[in-house]
């Protein structure tokens, strides 16, 4: 019998709101500081991985910084997210990407449970200002996750809270190791971006105004018949 998907599981950068060119200048902002330069090609390394894990790749561009002790490297992890939530404080309704609102709503209206697998500690607050919180069942506590994406746990444990066999779960992301991290999970992966990047995706749109609940749906039960 062909599967039906029961949840939804959503990344919040680049698939909700694309705050990547404010996470992109507040970790630049803090490199400059450390006398360090990154460029829009290496932040694309930094899409979807933690922000402790953001900073060790920063740190490792110079060996001079390896001298760090754990709670200075707290401290500029820290010092970043305020640079970041100063430039996201203009963050809207207006910031909502493409065809978003319009999938939440199908999930809704179709009784699919809907949550949030965001690396970012900050995810409430953004869905608080984009007016979204309302559609979503449960929210991921990115502080509790120990292992971050590429390891599935920020997928597994929205499933587990909300009861949810992973088979029967999507997940929708626009990095490299969301999409891996889905994959681990034995959940169905969507994909928002370029195949160069995305290749390991069930399914690949090119932005999210292609994500169309029906034929996410199809795709999925397609693929479930196999499973």
């Amino acid at each position: 019998m062909t599967q039906y998907p029961q949840a939804f599981i959503y990344d919040l950068d680049g698939v909700i709101t694309d705050t990547a060119e404010f996470h992109f200048l507040a970790w630049k902002k803090l490199a400059d500081g450390l006398g360090v330069s990154i460029d829009r090609q290496f932040n694309e390394q930094l899409k979807g991985i933690s922000r402790m894990d953001s900073l060790e790749q920063i740190l490792n561009l110079n060996s001079s910084l390896i001298r760090f002790t754990n709670e200075e490297k707290v401290n500029l992890a820290n010092q970043k997210n305020q640079y970041y939530l100063e430039l996201v404080e203009s963050i809207n309704s207006t910031n909502i990407l493409p065809g978003i609102e319009c999938l939440l709503k199908k999930n809704k209206e179709q009784n699919i449970k809907v949550a949030l697998g965001s690396a970012s500690k900050n995810a409430v607050q953004v869905l608080n200002q984009l007016g979204l919180t309302k559609y979503f069942d449960y929210i991921v506590d990115a502080s509790k996750v120990k292992k971050g994406k590429p390891d599935p746990e920020t997928f597994t444990t929205a499933a587990d809270y909300l009861g949810i066999p992973y088979s029967s779960c999507i997940g929708i992301e626009d990095a490299a190791a969301g999409v891996e991290a889905i994959n681990k999970a034995n959940m169905y992966s969507v994909g928002v971006g370029t195949i160069e990047h995305l290749s390991h995706a069930d399914y690949l749109v090119g932005d999210t105004s292609e994500l169309v609940f029906e034929e996410i749906v199809r795709r999925y039960k397609e693929k479930s018949v196999f499973r």
